[in-house]
């Protein structure tokens, strides 16, 4: 699958997660983000993917303890939450 398709794919799921909450933190993230992944950070990102809503917004805001394997430098730029844009 070519890096223009994956991206595509990513961006749908990650602005169609079920909830208003989560395809705002997990979608704008993307949004900001994904140009600049290289290839370990977008596999990184499609693995994340996969992890349910809840899991995924309590990892980032601290509620829930994060597993090794999304440790690191992705997931503490979720954590900052500077990415997020709100239109009022």
């Amino acid at each position: 699958m070519s890096r223009e398709h994956r991206l595509k794919r990513l961006g749908f799921r990650a602005w169609h997660r079920g909830t208003k909450e989560a395809d705002i933190m997990i979608g704008c993230f993307f949004d900001r983000h994904a140009s600049n992944f290289n290839e370990e950070e977008l596999s990184w990102y499609e693995r994340l993917m996969d992890e349910e809503d809840v899991e995924i917004m309590g990892w980032i805001i601290g509620t829930i303890p994060c597993p090794p394997a999304y440790e690191g430098a992705m997931m503490a730029a979720m954590r900052k939450l500077d990415y997020i844009e709100i239109s009022k």
